[in-house]
């Protein structure tokens, strides 16, 4: 795995388990190399360009964290099916939002049309559950499949809120539970799931450690998207590949607004839809002037506080422990 790809945060853990966890990275990247490959021409082309523009593969980590060292292919093809999912979704949400950047670079939809933009992203979710067809156990698809009903779920609620500027803090919360949280819950609960795993539908499962990863996952998830909404408000473009304000521009409410609007009242009488870039960049700037955005990063401080938490009373070994801490403290390292 290409250090310099990603953030510091996902390099400490890869450092930190310097034994095992880089090797077993790399091999899930392999695995993604090789399962965007060989589908015609075009499709290839483009998966392989999505698979390319990179990303801090947070999620696959999480599998194999969850899985532990000495887990086998099983695992590797897990933490690869949650990242096809992701790709998907990230494919698929780019067509919706007509984005002309993902991570810096033309989007799918931007360089090939959306029709092929909607292929791409068929084609990464059905390898994902190709993928634990070979040797997955019941209980991962049936967790795999969850997660994505709720990623469907979450998009359909965004695009009945759009353009809403008076949607709740809990409505936004709602739907970044189904659309963010999800993912990383069943990132840490499907490398345990795995044949012989301690949640194995096989096995007994260990409820209290099934309930600890779902917190711990649901926690980190909605932290990093907290800290992904407050670098809408704030950029810069270079830092996040795409414009300042993005989300006002999509319709998107998010949190840092939500609660702005309470101490600036004229930011409720903002006409989304009327929003230019510029206009886009002096609401930002709005949000930002109510100080709602420190209040928005000690919500997902406090978030990661209750995820490590969970972690203490989950029976995972020290070693693990210390790994997801890393993971769930490099959440808001990355966007400190």
């Amino acid at each position: 795995m290409n250090r310099t790809a990603v953030p510091p945060p996902v390099t400490m853990v890869l450092d930190a388990a310097d034994a095992w966890l880089p090797t077993r990275m790399e091999a899930v990247e392999e695995r993604l190399r090789r399962l965007v490959e060989g589908h015609g021409d075009a499709l290839s082309a483009d998966a392989s360009a999505t698979l390319a523009a990179g990303g801090k593969r947070l999620r696959p980590m999480l599998v194999l964290l969850c899985a532990g060292p000495g887990a086998g292919e099983a695992a590797i093809r897990a933490a690869a099916a949650i990242e096809l999912v992701h790709m998907a979704t990230l494919v698929h949400d780019d067509v919706l939002d007509a984005a002309p950047l993902r991570r810096g670079r033309p989007t799918v939809v931007a360089r090939s049309g959306r029709e092929r933009a909607l292929a791409v992203g068929d084609l990464l979710f059905s390898r994902a559950f190709a993928e634990l067809g070979q040797d997955g156990s019941e209980r991962q698809v049936e967790l795999l499949s969850g997660a994505s009903v709720a990623l469907a779920l979450g998009e359909l609620a965004q695009r009945r809120d759009a353009f809403d500027i008076s949607i709740s803090a809990e409505r936004y919360l709602e739907r970044c539970g189904l659309k963010t949280a999800r993912l990383f819950e069943c990132s840490c609960l499907i490398g345990r799931a795995g044949k012989g795993g301690e949640l194995a539908a096989s096995a007994e499962p260990d409820l209290s450690l099934e309930r600890a990863l779902q917190t711990f996952g649901r926690e980190i998830g909605l932290a990093f998207q907290l800290l992904d909404d407050v670098l809408d408000v704030t950029g810069p473009p270079e830092r996040t590949g795409k414009a300042r304000g993005t989300d006002l521009l999509d319709g998107t409410v998010t949190l840092p607004l939500i609660l702005a609007r309470e101490e600036d009242r004229s930011l409720a009488k903002v006409d989304l839809r009327e929003l230019d870039a510029a206009g886009a960049e002096e609401i930002c700037d709005r949000v930002a002037a109510t100080g709602a955005l420190d209040s928005v990063r000690a919500d997902a401080r406090g978030r990661v506080e209750t995820a490590k938490r969970a972690l203490a009373t989950s029976g995972l070994r020290r070693e693990q422990r210390q790994l997801l801490e890393l993971v769930a403290d490099g959440v808001v390292e990355r966007y400190s």
